[in-house]
C-alpha cells in the first residue's frame, strides 16, 4: 500500500531544500522571530529578531527597539526603560519553546524579575536601537523530560555598550496543568468578559503619560491608594485574551506609581526588583500603594482580596537625555 507524507511536511521539506539567497550587497536579512514564540498576536509587537545557542544553557538573543511606539515610545530623547522588561518577557517563552522544547501550549509564569539599566544607554538615536542579550540559564527544572521552570541571568548591550543586567525566574506549565491551577479562571475570553469596569484614570501628567488611555492607575484616594485600571481593550497591554492582569501591566503600574510619588519632574524607572506572588484577577479591584525607600527608590505593592499579589522596588533616575 502506498502512503503519502502530510502536505505540510512535504512543503516544509521542499522549502528546506531551496537555496538561501539574499539581495546583492546584503549578507543577512533581518526579520522578527515568529510571534507565536513570544506569545504575541500582533507581529508589530514582536521586538526580538533572532537567537542562537552559544553553549550548553547559554544563548544570545537579538532585539530591535523602534524609534516610535504607541505605548513604549521614547520620551525626552530616551527610550522607555520598560522596553527592556518587555524584551526580556518575550525572551522567556522564546527560549522555553525554541531551545528547551516546551510545547507551544505551555505557559510561562514570572516568579520574580530584577533589572538594572544604564540611563546613558537609553538615548534614542536616528535609527532603531539594536540590542543583544547574553543569557545564562540555570536551575533548569524538568518533569518527565519537560521544562517546568528555570532562572535566566542576562547581560544586555546596545551597539557593544553595556545597557542592562537582569535576572528572572519563571515556571512553565502545560495547558492541562494550567487549567487545573486556574480552575474557572482558565478560560481567558470568559475571564476578560467578566472584568470589572476600569475606574476613571489619574491625570496623565502625574504618572508620566500623555494619554488617559495609557494610564493604569485611578486618581489617588484619601487613603493613599490607587485602584489598578484593567482596561482590557488596550491593544498593547492586552495584545491577546488573558485570564489575569499581565505582568507587564503590574510593572507599568509600579512605574506610574513611582512617578506619581516622586513627581512632578519626570523620572526613569532604571531599576526593578519585582516579585509576582499570585495572579491578579480581572473580576475584582486591585489596590496599588507606594512608599518612598530613600535614594530615589519607591516600594510599590498591589493587593487584591486583602492578599499581596505583587511587589516591586523601583529605582529611579532623572529623565534627562
Amino acid at each position: 500500500m502506498t502512503t503519502f507524507a502530510p502536505v505540510d511536511r512535504m512543503v516544509t521539506e521542499f522549502r528546506a531544500a531551496l537555496p538561501v539567497t539574499t539581495p546583492v550587497g546584503l549578507d543577512t536579512l533581518t526579520t522578527t522571530v515568529p510571534k507565536e514564540y513570544v506569545h504575541r498576536a500582533a507581529v508589530t509587537e514582536v521586538f526580538l529578531t533572532g537567537w542562537r545557542q552559544t553553549d550548553t544553557d547559554t544563548c544570545a538573543v537579538t532585539a530591535q527597539w523602534p524609534r516610535a511606539h504607541t505605548f513604549y515610545g521614547p520620551a525626552g530623547g530616551l527610550h522607555d526603560p520598560l522596553l527592556f522588561s518587555e524584551t526580556l518577557r518575550q525572551t522567556v517563552p522564546l527560549l522555553s519553546h525554541a531551545v528547551y522544547g516546551a510545547p507551544m501550549d505551555h505557559k510561562q509564569i514570572w516568579r520574580d524579575l530584577r533589572v538594572s539599566l544604564d540611563p546613558a544607554a537609553l538615548r534614542a538615536g536616528l535609527t532603531p536601537a539594536d540590542v543583544e542579550l547574553e543569557i545564562r540559564c540555570s536551575d533548569v527544572e524538568r518533569r518527565a523530560g519537560v521544562l517546568r521552570g528555570m532562572r535566566m541571568d542576562v547581560t544586555a548591550t546596545r551597539d557593544g555598550v553595556r545597557l542592562a543586567t537582569a535576572a528572572t525566574t519563571f515556571s512553565s506549565h502545560s495547558g492541562a496543568l494550567y487549567r487545573r491551577l486556574r480552575g474557572t479562571y482558565a478560560d481567558a475570553e470568559r475571564a476578560m468578559a467578566g472584568a470589572i469596569a476600569p475606574p476613571l484614570p489619574a491625570s496623565p501628567e502625574l504618572v508620566g503619560r500623555e494619554r488617559p488611555h495609557d494610564v493604569v492607575l485611578s486618581p489617588r484616594a484619601d487613603d493613599g491608594r490607587w485602584q489598578l485600571r484593567v482596561h482590557t481593550p488596550h491593544p498593547i497591554i492586552f495584545d491577546h485574551p488573558n485570564d489575569h492582569a499581565p505582568g507587564m501591566l503590574l510593572l507599568e503600574a509600579a512605574r506610574q506609581a513611582a512617578q506619581h510619588l516622586l513627581g512632578p519632574a519626570p523620572v526613569l524607572a532604571t531599576g526593578l526588583d519585582a516579585a509576582f506572588h499570585r495572579y491578579s484577577e480581572l473580576d475584582a479591584p486591585a489596590w496599588v500603594t507606594a512608599e518612598p525607600l530613600g535614594d530615589a527608590r519607591v516600594l510599590v505593592t498591589v493587593e487584591q482580596h486583602d492578599a499581596l499579589v505583587f511587589e516591586c522596588a523601583v529605582t529611579t533616575h532623572p529623565a534627562t537625555a
